[in-house]
């Protein structure tokens, strides 16, 4: 099994309290950008493309990137599922990406940096040719019963690694146990009955579909965290604990953002530590 974080634990939070730090911090850089807040108790930031072309939900250098690359700038296009918090103008559309605890937009800050995949301690982390090139929203075809294809999304795949990325989200899901069954060898790589469970219902939904994925594949798993979120970094554990083949647990990866930031170039260090409290 991967090997413990070994950098110094971050101050543990909720998802709520990330949330709100999260919420305070953006709420203070974005009277410099053109934004929007929903409403609620924890009010988010909701940013958009400036006259400039620039956007504050993005470190420039790595938005540049993005909307010179028509796969990359596909992903910005994703739906924001919050809508009824803010209020409807005609004038936009509101994606995902825009609001300011979204991992989608945390993780393509990061890897779509031009210097990010440059990094020799990035590549050895990651275990990752130089040559390799991120990819978002991919569908990974995973069989389930009856010859159909469950259509699991990996928010990126970089050479053979499917990485999910979390920040503030509240946990990585649950599924009926009949759910589950539908898909080819589930009990073959994973004791089900240790698997954790609340109501009946299996945890870690997320994490099951990522681990079946990278099976069918021969792919390898990542999930990328906040180490101010140890309830989510438990749950990941609890689950590949479960997994039967040792050769399996060896390609599980997983790692925190913290972690990932200290590879990073000094710049886009500085943008995470302000917008998003990740310190390197």
């Amino acid at each position: 099994m991967p090997a413990r974080s070994t950098l110094p634990e971050a101050a543990p939070q909720t998802a709520s309290q990330l949330r709100r730090e999260l919420s305070e911090r953006n709420l203070a850089l974005a009277a410099e950008h053109a934004h929007e807040t929903t409403y609620g108790s924890i009010a988010s930031v909701l940013y958009r493309e400036d006259e400039t072309g620039n956007h504050g939900n993005f470190f420039p250098a790595s938005y540049k990137r993005i909307r010179a690359n028509a796969a990359w700038s596909q992903r910005l296009a994703k739906a924001y599922t919050a809508s009824s918090r803010i209020v409807r103008g005609n004038e936009r559309e509101r994606a995902e990406l825009d609001c300011s605890n979204s991992s989608d937009a945390l993780l393509m800050n990061i890897f779509c940096h031009p210097k990010t995949l440059q990094s020799k301690p990035l590549q050895a982390l990651l275990h990752i040719e130089p040559d390799a090139q991120p990819e978002f929203g991919v569908r990974v075809r995973t069989p389930i019963a009856n010859d159909l294809e469950d259509r699991t999304e990996a928010d990126m795949r970089l050479g053979d690694l499917l990485v999910e990325a979390k920040l503030s989200e509240s946990n990585f899901q649950t599924a009926r146990a009949d759910l589950m069954a539908r898909y080819q060898d589930f009990e073959l790589f994973f004791d089900t009955e240790r698997l954790p469970r609340t109501r009946g219902q299996f945890r870690g939904y997320q994490l099951l579909r990522g681990v079946l994925a990278a099976a069918h594949h021969d792919a390898r798993f990542a999930v990328l965290c906040d180490a101010r979120r140890p309830d989510l970094r438990e749950e990941w554990f609890a689950v590949i604990a479960c997994i039967h083949a040792s050769a399996l647990r060896s390609r599980m990866l997983f790692l925190t953002w913290q972690e990932i930031a200290t590879t990073l170039p000094r710049p886009l260090q500085a943008f995470l530590s302000a917008k998003y409290g990740i310190h390197s």
